[in-house]
């Protein structure tokens, strides 16, 4: 319907209806284990680690989060040499940054099935805006891989619930990492990132509960998101979005 009231040019659009992933529930662990949060029980939040099957006929993707704006044309990610990795993404390890994360702060390194097999200080990356090399991830097996993880992870505590840990885990050393420009996270729980770095960003992601279409959004950054709606559509007023 959303398309339908907003013809989105001469872009194709498919949509998949949620009921054809049913067969991804028997793969949710953190479900069995009582965890309430459905940023990490919901079954899509693992669906990005299906693409191959999701996707069979294509051999490569670009795959946003819900709380992102494209800012800038992408044309020159896409058309990027890889150089046989699997994934391009941002990098979260630079200490001081809005976005960083370190490997143990969502890994259990005193596991030693963890410890002989993963660097403690290797960079971190970010979803939200991934460029998938989907020949390479067949070739490597990584859903398998993915699954081998979350078996583990069920029986022994190796990581934190959440996709990010075990993404890290699953991609590890298939990363290519994308220079910070490409990718500005932390719009939604930040107040001091830089404006400049914000409108230079080709992508900007509203990681964080406070997103910009809810009373709690950060108001420093609601524009640019509010900028590219048309909050006169009754859809949008009945759904008491927040301009």
């Amino acid at each position: 319907m959303w398309f339908l009231l907003n013809p989105p040019g001469k872009a194709a659009v498919h949509i998949q209806n949620i009921d054809n992933f049913d067969w991804l529930s028997k793969y949710n662990t953190f479900k069995k284990q009582n965890a309430s949060d459905p940023r990490y029980t919901s079954e899509l939040n693992y669906l990005r680690f299906y693409l191959p099957d999701v996707f069979p006929t294509l051999n490569k993707i670009l795959l946003f989060d819900h709380d992102v704006v494209v800012q800038q044309d992408l044309s020159t990610l896409w058309n990027i040499n890889m150089n046989e990795k699997v994934i391009a993404g941002v990098g979260t390890c630079q200490e001081g940054e809005t976005s960083f994360r370190r490997m143990d702060m969502f890994i259990n390194f005193s596991n030693p099935y963890i410890a002989k097999r993963f660097d403690v200080n290797a960079c971190t990356w970010a979803f939200g805006m991934n460029l998938f090399d989907l020949q390479q991830w067949r070739r490597h097996n990584l859903t398998g891989v993915y699954h081998n993880y979350l078996q583990k992870g069920s029986n022994m505590r190796l990581f934190s619930t959440g996709s990010l840990p075990i993404g890290w885990l699953t991609f590890y050393n298939k990363i290519m990492v994308l220079d910070r420009r490409w990718h500005i996270l932390g719009l939604g729980y930040d107040l001091d990132i830089d404006t400049n770095k914000i409108e230079q960003a080709a992508v900007i992601h509203f990681d964080g509960i406070r997103k910009p279409w809810m009373d709690i959004g950060l108001a420093r950054y609601k524009s640019y998101w509010s900028k590219f709606i048309n909050f006169d559509l009754p859809l949008l007023q009945r759904c008491n979005i927040q301009a």
